[in-house]
């Protein structure tokens, strides 16, 4: 990729103007990421190969679209192909600030649960995009793609407790994913994606996973990944999506949802991240613990009248 930066630098007006530019580390993706450095601004540089370039230029053009809701989030700048070093590139408005997990420790339960307000107001407003008439319905996708992780989790060796009955309560609710809509669902929305400034919400990054479906699927790591370091802003972001008046059956749709993931989570945990595994696990059976396997749909944790409120 060093030949393609180079190539960038010496083609791209924009880029020749920047003071510096360095390399980002962190994240899961496939991408090289850079933060490039004027004397006013940041920009961020991703760089790939082609093979997912036709839906990083949807990703892009989901983001202008993110404009007209008023979210905080990247801006599009620039995007575009080198066919001969078979290599894309997009660039962004770079939020500034930390993500919400590295600052959790400096920050008090009052302001974690503001921040999660904010953030379940965001969330709210990336919703109303809505995906195209011609993709097949959202039960039938859903489904799909458990039964699938379902296999992959039976022949894996993994063994997660009580998993029978995680198994037939799915089966048995499967039905309330009937006539869910199509909407846009940003897919990896939890703390190490959420940017804060100033002890204030800043923005939401990392749009490259986003797909089409149950806007409600998003609140899968809430139970999973916000909960277990933060209960006050976990607490804020089901709060400030529904505006303190939640939907009569979010609860049910929120337990399939983190139902459907301990299956799918122990099989991405031993692909792409094995070294996490137990960590992995221990988390799902705190989340299943949240849910008395889910004899229970509204978790333990969750008080909307907790004194951070």
């Amino acid at each position: 990729m060093r030949e393609v930066l180079q190539t960038l630098q010496k083609n791209l007006v924009l880029l020749q103007r920047a003071n510096r530019i360095e390399k980002l580390s962190k994240g899961y993706s496939s991408d090289e990421k850079y933060v490039v450095y004027f004397d006013d601004r940041k920009y961020l540089l991703r760089i790939g190969d082609m093979k997912g370039y036709e839906k990083k230029k949807t990703e892009f053009q989901i983001l202008k679209k993110m404009q007209y809701y008023n979210v905080q989030c990247p801006q599009p700048i620039d995007i575009g192909a080198l066919d001969e070093l078979n290599a894309s590139y997009s660039i962004y408005s770079y939020i500034d600030g930390v993500d919400v997990k590295e600052t959790l420790q400096n920050l008090t339960e009052k302001e974690q649960y503001k921040i999660g307000i904010e953030a379940g107001i965001q969330l709210s407003r990336m919703h109303l995009l809505e995906a195209s008439s011609s993709l097949k319905p959202w039960y039938e996708r859903a489904m799909k793609k458990h039964y699938r992780y379902l296999e992959a989790y039976k022949s894996c060796g993994i063994k997660i407790k009580n998993d029978d009955k995680i198994i037939n309560f799915i089966e048995e609710n499967k039905h309330f994913l009937k006539e869910r809509p199509n909407q846009f669902q940003h897919d990896d929305f939890h703390l190490e994606n959420i940017i804060v400034n100033n002890r204030k919400y800043a923005g939401v990054i990392d749009f490259d996973n986003f797909d089409w479906g149950d806007p409600l699927h998003d609140f899968v790591k809430v139970g999973l990944l916000q909960r277990e370091s933060s209960v006050p802003f976990a607490i804020g972001q089901i709060k400030g999506y529904f505006n303190d008046d939640i939907l009569e059956d979010f609860w049910m749709l929120y337990s399939i949802y983190a139902a459907m993931v301990v299956f799918s989570s122990v099989i991405w945990s031993l692909r792409f991240a094995p070294g996490e595994l137990d960590e992995m696990i221990e988390r799902l059976h705190n989340m299943l613990e949240d849910h008395k396997d889910f004899e229970i749909l509204k978790p333990v944790w969750y008080e909307p009248h907790a004194l951070f409120c």
